[in-house]
């Protein structure tokens, strides 16, 4: 089977730290990668950008730029559109594509606000076209170790899980420089949509969707320092607009491991953990059993994967705690940590595998609940 040609828009020459160079492009240059993708084109803000993001990566020379998405939206010679852009520019630079019938990979948050996702969502629907999200649920390899644990039965049907999440950046008053667009609701990527949002998504993958969602928001510190990438101080003051402290409750409905009305509670707060302790603690509590989940890096694709990750069970009967073994498969623990989950994604769209991966519809789920637990706030 010829490999999927692809578009990438946003590959950075000048940010080497950006999403689509640190975790896409590790996998797509990488010789499994290689067998399912050829990257055929780039868009970035100029032709310029993208000539030099084509150099900076050694890419092949007959990769194509571009400087317009409409430009990259008409060249047939592109079967997959990847968007990794910054959030308040993925409607604009994703919709030519859709209009044009390409199939998208789109990261997370879809769009910047709920209006712009439901358009998009909307056009890919009349469009019939087929799309990848950047959440990562079904990818994540300790969250499928937690989610078999549960389906064995293990400990029993899931009477309550609760959740205790730290992170989304890694001081509790300040930003690095680039993210001063994490202060500022309106942009819609910060850290109630990216870190809460993807932290979201692992759990409900995990123990089902939920419903009756409460939500209590609070911006504890509207004061944030921005913080200098050259010199690592401080440099300047800012009001932020988006709250950094989000308790949310829910109820599950039952399922076959799950019973109808569990509770779901979550608390989550931006900035460190107290000393000595995980970004995330997240404990299941089952009929016959518990199971305990920390994650030292923290709550999102990139953070999760970075740090120890650690799976105990409880089983009641026995009174015995074990720990319970998970690893990545080995071609992915070849890659860096930020790339393992994008990975995956790539490999499923790859095979057809759609229980694998999410599409626009599933994302238009999330951003309707996130909505939810936001509106109080706005």
């Amino acid at each position: 089977m010829a490999p999927i040609r692809l578009g990438i828009i946003g590959l950075s020459a000048t940010n080497l730290s950006s999403w689509a160079g640190v975790a896409h492009l590790p996998y797509l240059l990488s010789p499994r990668g290689k067998a399912r993708y050829k990257i055929v084109a780039l868009c970035n803000s100029s032709i310029e950008a993208a000539r030099s993001a084509i150099e900076t990566f050694q890419l092949p020379p007959d990769v194509r730029a571009y400087g317009s998405p409409n430009d990259l939206a008409q060249d047939a010679n592109v079967d997959f559109v990847v968007c990794s852009t910054r959030v308040d520019k993925h409607y604009e630079t994703i919709k030519p594509s859709i209009t044009a019938g390409k199939a998208v990979f789109v990261e997370w948050p879809l769009a910047s606000n709920i209006s712009q996702v439901r358009e998009l969502v909307d056009l890919a629907r009349e469009q019939g076209i087929k799309s990848v999200t950047g959440l990562q649920g079904p990818v994540t390899a300790p969250l499928n170790a937690v989610r078999e644990i549960l389906e064995h039965g293990r400990i029993g049907k899931v009477v309550s899980s609760e959740v205790k999440a730290r992170g989304g950046t890694s001081d509790r008053g300040a930003v690095p420089e680039s993210l001063r667009y994490f202060t500022q609701l309106e942009v819609g990527g910060n850290v109630v949509t990216v870190s809460f949002g993807h932290l979201w998504e692992f759990l409900l993958f995990v123990v089902g969707d939920a419903q009756d969602i409460r939500s209590r928001l609070q911006l504890q510190r509207p004061e944030v320092g921005l913080i200098s990438s050259k010199t690592g101080r401080v440099v300047e003051t800012i009001k932020s607009d988006v709250p950094d402290l989000v308790s949310v409750t829910a109820s599950l409905p039952g399922d076959k491991y799950i019973q109808d009305g569990a509770s779901l509670l979550v608390s989550f707060r931006r900035g460190q953990p107290f000393p000595g302790e995980p970004c995330l603690t997240w404990t299941i509590h089952g009929e016959t059993g518990d199971i305990k989940v920390t994650a030292e890096g923290g709550t999102t694709p990139r953070t999760i994967a970075s740090r120890p990750v650690k799976i105990v069970l409880h089983d009641f009967v026995t009174d015995q705690v074990q720990d319970v073994g998970w690893s990545w498969e080995t071609w992915r623990q070849e890659l860096p940590a930020a790339a393992r989950g994008v990975a995956g994604l790539y490999e499923a769209y790859a095979r057809g595998d759609k229980t694998a991966y999410s599409d626009f519809e599933h994302a238009l789920k999330r951003h309707d609940q996130l909505e939810e637990i936001l509106s109080g706030w706005r």
